[in-house]
């Protein structure tokens, strides 16, 4: 991987399996990673004690959990517990149409923070874990999203009007889960950590039915190996 000359790097870190092995990677590719988390308002969040571990044990500079409360406006199933989570048996199940799981402009506000806190360390990169293949069609996670975010960015800020052009790295978009698996894995990510699932349990066991634990799931079976948070 290309050398960043230990440039810092802001990323956006939820505890998933997507942002770990999103970390992983501004690592190898020599960036001194601050990751970012957020308290949103999610209705869980045993992912942020996965985030804390993940940031840890491989080594970021610095790691932040940020809150805002986008449960303050609802619409989703991760910030309104009136509203039910999907459940499926197999990832055969899974619908085309965006999900209930949807948070409205979730990622547009991460980024959003993201970048002020980047002008604010002088980086002028930002790591998101977006994925346009196995994902739950959130319109968030799409490159035309990214290109456009990347574009208001350099016009909206003080570091972009200087010159210092911001790039938003997303080395996971198109990737299946199981490349990420696999890539994560050869980078040491201890997948153990994370935590992917939209309803865990107590002591956030994954429920194993969500779409997320689905596409996991997946994602381990198919580089033979069971998906490490569902054991034990």
């Amino acid at each position: 991987m290309t050398s960043s000359k230990q440039l810092p790097a802001v990323v956006l870190l939820s505890g998933g399996l997507d942002s770990a092995t999103c970390l992983a990677i501004a690592l190898a590719e020599g960036f001194v990673p601050h990751a970012i988390s957020f308290r949103y308002g999610q209705r869980h969040t045993y992912e942020l004690d996965r985030a804390v571990a993940v940031a840890e044990s491989l080594g970021a500079a610095s790691h932040r959990i940020v809150d805002i409360n986008l449960a303050q406006f609802g619409g989703s199933a991760l910030t309104d517990s009136a509203i039910d989570v999907p459940k499926s048996e197999s990832v055969d199940e899974l619908g085309d149409s965006i999900p209930v799981t949807y948070v409205p402009a979730r990622n547009t506000v991460f980024l959003s923070l993201a970048l002020a806190f980047s002008e604010t360390i002088g980086a002028t990169d930002i790591f998101i874990g977006v994925n346009s293949l196995d994902y739950s069609g959130y319109p968030d996670c799409r490159p035309e999203f990214i290109a456009a975010f990347e574009t208001m960015a350099n016009l909206a800020t003080k570091a972009g009007v200087e010159g210092k052009r911001l790039t938003v790295h997303t080395p996971l978009i198109d990737l299946t889960k199981a490349q990420i698996i696999a890539q994560g894995l050869s980078l040491g990510v201890d997948y153990s950590q994370t935590l992917s699932c939209y309803d865990p349990g107590k002591n956030g066991k994954p429920c194993g039915h969500c779409d997320a634990c689905l596409l996991r799931q997946k994602g381990f079976a198919q580089n033979g190996m069971p998906d490490p948070s569902m054991c034990g």
